[in-house]
């Protein structure tokens, strides 16, 4: 399963990078480009060493971490393994730092369903 949520954490860090990519800024010299695309290259770096799993009883939670590394929010959950409500891999938006929603999957990262819909801004 580590091989299909390393799928997802891509998906994740693709979207972050194009999406910081699209933002479009006036350069008024190649100076100031240069400088531009640095700290680029560093946000996204950033954010690529800061996304996080972490296993726990039930769940598989995916973490990352703002610009600075000083704060973790959580970007979602993977079950582990089946219950009543959800098979295993299903996708979940998180409710909260140590729940998910458990209102209805986003997706499974066994099958690859959702996976493609899985923004930088976490699984929902």
């Amino acid at each position: 399963m580590r091989n299909e949520i390393e799928k997802v954490l891509e998906a994740m860090r693709e979207d972050y990078k194009r999406w910081n990519m699209a933002s479009r800024t006036v350069h008024q010299n190649v100076e100031e480009f240069n400088r531009s695309m640095t700290i680029r290259d560093e946000m996204i770096e950033g954010y690529n060493v800061g996304l996080m799993v972490e296993e726990n009883r039930r769940y598989w939670k995916i973490t990352a971490t703002n610009g600075s590394g000083t704060s973790r929010s959580v970007s979602g959950f993977i079950v582990k393994a089946g219950d009543k409500k959800f098979r295993e891999g299903d996708m979940l938006k998180a409710a909260g730092w140590a729940a998910p929603a458990r209102n209805f999957a986003r997706g499974n990262v066994l099958d690859g369903s959702g996976v493609d819909n899985v923004r930088w801004t976490g699984i929902g």
